[in-house]
């Protein structure tokens, strides 16, 4: 179905550089504050403005749902996602109108054109939604074979279940941060192999490529959500860089899972791009054998074709280097049958869940989505421009996660998410 919001043509009086991840037909929200007025409120992204969507409200330029001002003052998106798909379309629909060149509304009216766009690098960026919950998936094949392998060996790389289900655990949604918020070395008991466990800073600091969605309208408890009803519980996604301690994680992840070693840090991208503004870049993902059960049957083009990109910046240099290339279609497991199977047992979900992909992977060396993969668990040290070598991340090292699909003259992007790793508490 065409939708005049995604028109390769659309332009807007806004000007924006081709290279720019927020062209008219992203519309990526967020919620931000300005040195004049520290409260919090809802924007969009146009080049490099920020729509301000409260003032728009206040002065009668804006509706959702018939809330106003109501939703969009506010501290985080979650009134907004609650209202659903009809008012999410709605507010896309007048804000296209209004940023769309020859809309004389903004363009021709100076007083409001100049209250109501901010100058991106003149705001500071917050937790676009509050998180309530957070789950991470494990969707990506190649991660799993590739970790399997490590420690399991190639015939037992995935394990019984991998094949048949989204595979996932849930995590600490409080340490959830938004991009450029430090991320602090974290301690805790460590197990060389030659003697008892130790306490200790994690020597193992890695990183975690994926892709998470947010949920805008949740389901009551003790009832499902269908892959063929997920859009409409799903808002948008964002950038997301799971954080992992692997020596941590290894000690103590038997047999409850992931704790500590996942549970200190995790970074967003401060910009939510909905589903909306990536309908156009859907792609099929990989071939899925055995089919998976009927409830969690999804046809047609199940992913998306997004360039995803890690930078790393070492401690000291300005020089970045990007240490991994990977997609988001190589997920497995699509984000409507995470959905589906979340909800399955009758788990409620509600307005601002986070959804995770897990690690995002693809088949060749360059695409491994985490320095245990590229590193091939530190026996293989990436070897940097300045000569320098890492296997795992060093105290001062910036780490930039970029996601963007490709369109004729534009591109759809989701912006940085950065993160410094500091000393540990004590170091």
């Amino acid at each position: 179905m065409y939708d005049p919001t995604t028109d390769p043509d659309l332009e807007s009086f806004v000007s924006v550089d081709p290279a720019s991840d927020f062209p008219i037909q992203n519309l990526p929200f967020g919620v931000f504050s300005t040195d004049a007025d520290r409260t919090p409120r809802i924007g969009v992204a146009i080049g490099d403005m920020i729509l301000d969507c409260y003032y728009l409200s206040e002065h009668g330029r804006l509706d959702a749902g018939g809330m106003g001002a109501r939703v969009f003052q506010s501290a985080t998106l979650n009134r907004f996602l609650a209202l659903g798909p009809t008012a999410w379309k709605e507010a896309r629909a007048t804000i296209s109108e209004l940023l769309a060149a020859g809309n004389a509304t903004l363009q021709d009216d100076a007083v409001l054109r100049g209250a109501c766009l901010h100058k991106a690098s003149d705001v500071t960026m917050l937790l676009p939604v509050n998180i309530g919950d957070y789950t991470d998936f494990y969707s990506s094949r190649e991660h799993a074979e590739n970790v399997g392998t490590m420690f399991r060996g190639k015939d037992n790389a995935l394990m019984p279940n991998w094949l048949h289900l989204p595979v996932g655990y849930h995590g600490r949604s409080s340490s959830i941060v938004v991009s450029g918020t430090p991320v602090r070395r974290p301690c805790g008991q460590l197990k060389p192999a030659d003697s008892d466990p130790i306490y200790g800073a994690t020597r193992r600091l890695d990183i975690e490529l994926e892709a998470g969605f947010i949920v805008g309208v949740g389901n009551a408890l003790g009832t499902q959500i269908s892959v063929a009803d997920a859009d409409d519980h799903i808002f948008g996604m964002v950038l997301v860089n799971d954080w992992s301690a692997r020596d941590i994680q290894k000690w103590e992840y038997v047999p409850l899972g992931p704790f500590l070693g996942k549970s200190f840090a995790t970074t967003v991208s401060p910009w939510v791009v909905s589903l909306a503004a990536l309908e156009p870049f859907r792609t099929s993902g990989p071939e899925q054998q055995p089919e998976p059960l009927p409830y969690l049957a999804s046809g047609g083009d199940r992913s998306y074709d997004v360039h995803l990109e890690v930078d790393l910046i070492p401690s000291g240099s300005s020089e970045a280097t990007t240490i991994i290339r990977s997609n988001m279609r190589h997920l497995y497991w699509d984000i409507r049958q995470q959905l589906a199977h979340h909800t399955v047992n009758g788990c409620n979900t509600r307005p601002g869940d986070l959804m995770a992909s897990g690690t995002i992977s693809g088949p060749k060396p360059e695409s491994f989505g985490s320095l245990l993969e590229r590193t091939w668990n530190g026996s293989e040290p990436l070897t940097l421009p300045d000569g320098g070598t890492r296997t795992f991340l060093l105290d001062g090292d910036t780490v930039v996660i970029r996601g963007y699909a490709a369109g004729d003259g534009y591109r759809v992007g989701f912006g940085d998410a950065t993160g410094t790793i500091l000393p540990a508490i004590g170091s």
